[in-house]
């Protein structure tokens, strides 16, 4: 008898762990893709200033992107001096929010690539690369309660006037500035991007 009751406890632990194990993995999912749902450009910032362990967590997961053949191209300036914030807040027409954020990060590239052979070709995908890093670098400052705006720096225009800004050496381009800070509206809501009719399947 005290067999059976042994087992049968151990049965009912198991099985406690079980729906714990399932609880727990519904959890993580619904965060991460509750996250990504509530995602927003934030434009508006407090001045409270965004801490090194912060910036450590966005920069992390930046570096966690995907990029091809992992050869992980990216550059990032961190820029929390207010003189290099306004500099670039009265140069980019579309990124004058950074005159009110406390704290911007320059997603960069290496746009050219040397060869096992020594021959130096262009990266192809230097944009998609510091692109997915961009968007977890997005996600990562949602997660922790940061607001955070992507500025588009990739055209000739912008590239330009970054790379002199900020002493961007040679073949490494930019590719946006994100303005980073506490969001001065926390209510913010996000806009509903749903479109079933962009959706295609098979073939157009």
């Amino acid at each position: 008898m005290k067999r059976l009751i042994f087992a049968i406890a151990v049965l009912i632990m198991t099985a406690a762990s079980c729906c714990n194990d399932a609880d727990n993995k519904n959890t993580a999912r619904e965060a991460v893709l509750d996250n990504i749902a509530n995602r927003k450009s934030v434009r508006a910032y407090t001045d409270e200033p965004v801490s090194d362990a912060d910036i450590e967590t966005l920069l992390r997961a930046a570096m966690a992107a995907p990029s091809a053949m992992n050869r992980q191209p990216w550059e990032f300036i961190v820029l929390k001096d207010r003189d290099s914030l306004d500099l670039l807040a009265g140069k980019l027409r579309h990124a004058k929010m950074l005159q009110q954020a406390p704290l911007a990060i320059v997603v960069c590239a290496e746009t050219m690539l040397t060869l096992r052979d020594g021959t130096v070709v262009e990266n192809m995908f230097w944009e998609h690369d510091a692109s997915a890093a961009t968007e977890n670098l997005l996600l990562a400052a949602e997660a922790i309660g940061l607001g955070a705006v992507w500025t588009a720096a990739s055209d000739p225009e912008r590239s330009a006037i970054v790379k002199d800004a900020l002493g961007i050496p040679g073949t490494i381009m930019p590719l946006c500035v994100v303005p980073i800070g506490h969001p001065a509206n926390p209510d913010e809501q996000p806009k509903d991007k749903w479109k079933p009719e962009k959706i295609h399947y098979n073939r157009w």
